[in-house]
């Protein structure tokens, strides 16, 4: 219930880091808004550079906490643009800039066992698994409310793979491709 007495709007949050998967998980969350007839909020977490603790260490970072919330609030509007372009989502929005770790903020964000909270699930390789806190973990074990982890988006592998080629800078063998090319320009004798 909101402070009037009236039952608070249902709502879907979801995690936008500007990621693909991220943008898979906004897509993924308007379906359900639209689905449950519920408001969509989008939220977007950032932390100074350095974290929280370095920020404390540096006078200067006072002054660039502003303009760090600017940068977080266009990378958000941009994510957004990039998911639904100039038609919106087709449900009411609310879009929301939190400071914090992506976890932390996304659970106290979703803080009604009534809420949806939507993350994407990542990338699924077991040394990424190892090496990295998982934010849709934290959030399935913290939230009071249902969280749908959605899985990364096939675009998103192909581009992991392509990215995993040329992160070792191997040259391609091109001599298969120009005797393939020659195969098919040349005519049958």
């Amino acid at each position: 219930m909101s402070d009037s007495g009236a039952p608070a709007a249902a709502r879907v949050l979801v995690g936008v880091s500007g990621s693909l998967g991220s943008l898979t998980a906004l897509c993924r969350a308007a379906d359900e808004a639209r689905r449950r007839g519920a408001e969509l909020w989008p939220v977007l977490a950032w932390e100074p550079p350095g974290g929280e603790l370095a920020a404390r260490r540096t006078p200067a970072s006072y002054v660039l906490l502003d303009e760090w919330q600017r940068l977080a609030r266009g990378n958000l509007l941009t994510a957004l643009d990039d998911a639904f372009g100039d038609t919106g989502p087709g449900v009411p929005m609310r879009a929301l800039v939190a400071r914090g770790t992506a976890g932390r903020a996304l659970v106290e964000s979703a803080d009604r066992e009534s809420d949806l909270l939507v993350v994407g699930a990542g990338r699924r390789s077991g040394w990424h698994r190892l090496c990295s806190c998982s934010v849709s973990r934290y959030c399935l074990t913290h939230a009071v409310c249902p969280v749908l982890a959605v899985p990364p988006s096939p675009l998103e592998a192909e581009l992991t793979t392509a990215h995993r080629r040329n992160l070792w800078h191997l040259r391609l063998d091109t001599r298969r491709l120009a005797e393939a090319a020659e195969k098919t320009a040349a005519p049958d004798a």
